[in-house]
């Protein structure tokens, strides 16, 4: 008996599609039935297929090197892609690789487990191509075990500083894999000493055995590097990229990794950031870094990824002009093009860290001549750390499909990312994960909709939240029609719900320093003069205008202008751009202060009503579930008042203006 979940793979029995006659015959053509991905997507066919109809189908595998067809003219090519169409009694799937059919396989199971037709669903052919190429997850997992931002218990991939190999290693894969996740970082990019040793031949046996294990499931296997490897293990007193003994040091250290760990497919680098080496260190750019590696490496047909999380942590906030949301753009616009076409930009969602609310980065729609990839995060670190329910996927959709005015078309984040708008081979999106060793992986099973999200939305950038939670819900909580509509009615409007009660108008963080759980309204552990949010008597929120910090200015146009000016600014990002007082009146028709009261107070009520939403399925899903998600809500509540009282008491006690409702404020 596992000792942890299957969430959206538990394959429960089915009534209806019982008697389908397309599931007693499955015809596989295009690629080698010998081939790992194959055999793992027959497994997996057999058990689902099995378990939730009680049919065990024939399996027929052809070969073809004829282009598939597809309806639009266009011809399959991509090794992901895959079509799934319907012959006779028979269910074809076909594909030009192992992972379109792996894929195609999860494609007919999620079907199934959802109760949809399979005759409507395939009958006039599926043709199915992911959106982006490269759809990672990204873990903080340190070798001690413990998880950077983990609130899921402890890693399951290191125990004491050795890698773990076992049962879940596998589901893991098949988990991941069945959402279309197709890369994995395994550990933290905050790459501490003994991660540095991951690199060397203490690890390449078992690294070696994960990495095919993950290729079986269409997964890359990746690693963090520590930039300053040389000078940790190499017995270099330098890690300047252009010394020629480190890249003498690197090229030795590559062809040793590379030739044990075969299935390696590329770095990931955090650098010059929170107190870790880069390349600044030797006065070099990030592209000297970027490039030194890639180049070694590209030899192996593998890629670095460079994190765009470039700051100085101890900036001195007095300087009006010095802001933190500027570094990404400016420490990496200069180099646009400078960067080698294996070289990966990795670049958070918004340019600070992971809040409620910010802007898009404004490097995502900057950059012409460089390889990027989005970055987002499902650990929920500023959003309620798993205990507070907060479905990330509108926040991701909303990110997806903003406008850059980078190029006169296809200039939409989604677009960018998929490679489209420039050409791209390289490009993607890639989520720092939730994951850990509880029983149901994410700590609240509901968070569990943002790792099945993430997944489904990196493969089909289209796809509503609402499909997104409904699968998770009939997947993972229950097939009753009753229960999922409670549970989507729980997780749709709940990313808002945490944003009303907690950072107001864009302003972020607002959180205790070191644990970023709960609230504190002058808590930034960085900001050592004066709040982050610069609120006095008068007003509150950053000048980041052409009078301020110019950060707005980063911005294409028409984006530039709007986020300029007071007047035109959408009233969830004002504070972020702008300095106001409370009296200014928002475009909803109140007045920041008032906002700050109505929202905060309204934001604690209607967490209440989740969690009395949550009330009504008692005995009518499983036990464990329902004591989880409810325990869960239990402390939501108290984080939502607390939030709420703190909120408004501090800027009632700042202005000294009631809330105009008379609602008591402590």
């Amino acid at each position: 008996m596992k000792d942890y979940a299957s969430l959206w793979l538990a394959y429960k029995t089915k009534k209806n599609n019982r008697d389908c006659r397309y599931l007693r015959s499955i015809h596989i053509t295009g690629t080698d039935a010998s081939d790992e991905r194959v055999k793992n997507a027959e497994k997996e066919l057999k058990t689902g297929l099995k378990a939730m109809l009680d049919t065990e189908p024939e399996f027929i595998y052809g070969q073809t090197s004829d282009p598939i067809q597809i309806t639009d003219g266009k011809s399959i090519l991509d090794s992901e892609e895959y079509k799934i169409s319907l012959e006779g009694d028979a269910l074809c799937i076909e594909a030009h690789s192992g992972a379109g059919i792996l894929y195609a396989a999860f494609d007919v199971l999620r079907t199934i487990a959802c109760e949809r037709d399979v005759e409507a669903e395939y009958a006039s052919g599926k043709c199915v191509r992911p959106s982006n190429p490269l759809r990672m997850l990204n873990h903080w997992d340190n070798m001690d075990g413990d998880i950077e931002r983990g609130y899921s218990g402890k890693s399951f991939f290191f125990v004491d500083n050795e890698i773990v190999i076992d049962e879940r290693t596998v589901d893991y894969a098949r988990l991941i894999a069945s959402v279309g996740i197709n890369g994995v970082v395994i550990n933290n990019v905050n790459v501490k000493d003994a991660a540095s040793y991951m690199i060397t031949d203490r690890y390449f046996d078992k690294l070696a055995r994960l990495g095919e294990i993950f290729a079986g499931y269409g997964i890359g296997l990746y690693l963090s590097l520590n930039y300053a490897s040389t000078i940790e293990i190499g017995g270099l007193d330098s890690a300047d990229p252009l010394d020629e003994q480190v890249i003498a040091w690197w090229k030795t250290k590559m062809k040793e990794v590379f030739t044990k760990i075969p299935t390696l497919k590329g770095f990931l680098v955090k650098a010059d950031s929170e107190g870790r080496p880069g390349p600044f260190t030797y006065g070099r750019t990030q592209a000297d870094g970027a490039n030194m590696l890639a180049d070694i490496v590209k030899d192996y047909g593998a890629i670095i990824i460079w994190r765009c999380f470039v700051y100085n942590c101890m900036q001195d906030w007095r300087d009006t002009k010095t802001d933190r949301a500027r570094a990404g753009y400016d420490n990496f616009m200069p180099m646009d093009g400078d960067y080698h076409d294996n070289v990966i930009l990795q670049i958070k969602n918004g340019p600070m860290d992971f809040q409620i609310r910010e802007p898009v980065s404004p490097l995502l729609g900057g950059l012409k001549k460089t390889n990027r990839m989005l970055e987002v995060q499902i650990a929920q670190e500023y959003t309620g750390q798993q205990i507070d329910v907060c479905f990330l996927i509108p926040m991701f959709k909303e990110v997806l499909q903003f406008r850059t005015y980078v190029a006169e078309n296809k200039d939409r984040v989604s677009d960018i990312i998929s490679g489209e708008t420039f050409g791209s081979r390289f490009s993607g999106i890639a989520a720092v994960t939730n994951t850990g060793n509880d029983h149901n992986w994410t700590g609240n099973y509901l968070a569990g909709a943002n790792l099945f999200g993430f997944g489904r939305l990196s493969f089909d950038t289209e796809l509503s939240c609402e499909q997104i939670a409904e699968e998770f819900a009939k997947m993972t909580i229950s097939e009753d029609s009753d229960v999922v509509r409670t549970v989507t009615d729980i997780l749709l409007p709940s990313r808002a719900i945490y944003e009303k009660y907690s950072a107001p108008l864009g302003i972020g963080w607002m959180v205790r320093p070191a644990t970023h759980y709960g609230c504190s309204v002058d808590g930034y552990e960085y900001d050592r003069w004066g709040t982050y949010h610069r609120a006095d008597h008068l007003g509150i929120g950053v000048d980041r205008t052409d009078k301020g910090t110019g950060y707005a200015l980063q911005y294409n146009e028409p984006n530039a202008s709007l986020y300029n000016s007071p007047e035109e600014c959408p009233d969830e990002l004002v504070l972020f751009f702008h300095h106001l007082p409370y009296t200014h009146r928002l475009h909803s028709g109140k007045t920041v202060i008032q906002h700050i009261y109505d929202s905060h107070f309204e934001g604690y009520e209607e967490a209440k009503q989740l969690a009395a939403k949550w009330d009504t399925l008692k005995g009518r899903i499983d036990d464990e579930i329902f004591e989880n998600v409810k325990e869960r809500f239990e402390r939501q509540l108290v984080n939502a008042r607390e939030w709420c009282d703190q909120v408004n008491s501090y800027f009632f006690r700042k202005s000294g203006i009631p809330d105009e409702k008379g609602r008591q404020i402590w």
